[in-house]
């Protein structure tokens, strides 16, 4: 199994249907897992696709409409049921936290675990930065208010065996010049180059805006929602939703190394027009359209 990699546990819009789930997306990183609107059915979706609540450290709700969140009562609880030996922290709009109550108090069970609370409120920003990433959450357009969000990895650096080799560095030392940033009179920068993070972000229901950019913007993989096909752009507008095409020129504009396409409406049968119209919008980079139970490697670094 990749170490980093998209368990999509889901892919309807608002009805499911035989074929697909509520939403449901978990993305495995370096052994965190960060939970992603969590719809009806995650629970068993979970179990379906091998990963358990002990798998979960983060659960991010991007808003409060069923399809991506009445999932958080059953979740919630298992992680409970399960003892999960670590803190699992939930991030959602704050404007919506009578609904977190809700959903984490909606019947009785035995507290075991500690749920910790870090709603997202005004434009978004930083959430946390750890180790091995930073999340933040942008704002997006929808009826009820909806954020996005984004993992970003901290820039490395990537060693140069033939620099190395030419100051006659080798062995043990490599490690030192790495940990103290020189050796002698040479330098990092003389033998290594900068390795970019990589960078993740995550996109549900909202209309084309400032957000959907800033969070695209250089992404190795983007999972965003499709939820129309293109000849019913007005529909789209409407209720607050992309189209196939919209997500591919997003994509292209931001240089989107991975496009993951979801969120599809039930009005659709044939999933090959998603990804006809969003090559349409010239997108030329790897693209899914996803399915329940798909596992997703993210790229590998550039």
């Amino acid at each position: 199994m990749s170490a980093r990699e998209l368990v999509v546990l889901g892919t309807a819009s608002q009805v499911p249907t035989r074929h697909r789930n509520h939403n449901g997306y978990l993305l495995l990183w370096d052994g965190e897992g960060l939970l992603f609107d969590p719809g009806e059915g995650t629970q068993r979706q979970m179990l379906r696709a091998g990963v358990a609540a002990h798998d979960l450290n983060r659960i991010c709700v991007t808003h409060f409409h069923g399809d991506h969140s009445l999932g958080l009562a059953g979740v919630i609880q298992r992680i409970n049921l399960d003892r999960v030996p670590h803190e699992v922290t939930a991030h959602y709009p704050r404007s919506g936290q009578k609904f977190f109550d809700r959903l984490r108090y909606a019947t009785a069970y035995r507290e075991t675990v500690q749920i910790g609370q870090a709603p997202v409120a005004g434009e978004g920003g930083v959430l946390v930065t750890t180790a091995g990433y930073r999340l933040e959450a942008r704002k997006l357009s929808h009826p009820v208010e909806s954020y996005g969000y984004l993992l970003v990895e901290p820039d490395g650096r990537r060693m140069l065996p033939e620099r190395l080799a030419e100051q006659g560095i080798r062995g043990p030392d490599v490690g030192r010049l790495q940990r103290e940033g020189s050796l002698g009179a040479v330098t990092l920068d003389d033998v290594s180059e900068l390795r970019r993070g990589q960078r993740f972000a995550f996109v549900m229901d909202t209309r084309l805006c400032e957000g959907v950019h800033a969070l695209a913007e250089g992404c190795d993989m983007l999972v965003i929602e499709s939820t129309f096909l293109d000849e019913d752009l007005r529909l789209a507008v409407d209720h607050g939703h992309l189209t196939a095409g919209q997500a591919g020129a997003v994509a292209r504009e931001a240089g989107v190394r991975h496009l993951v396409l979801t969120h599809f409406s039930q009005r659709y049968s044939e999933p090959a027009e998603f990804e006809r119209q969003a090559r349409a919008a010239g997108y030329e980079g790897e693209l899914t359209v996803a399915h329940d139970l798909l596992r997703v490697p993210v790229p590998k670094r550039r």
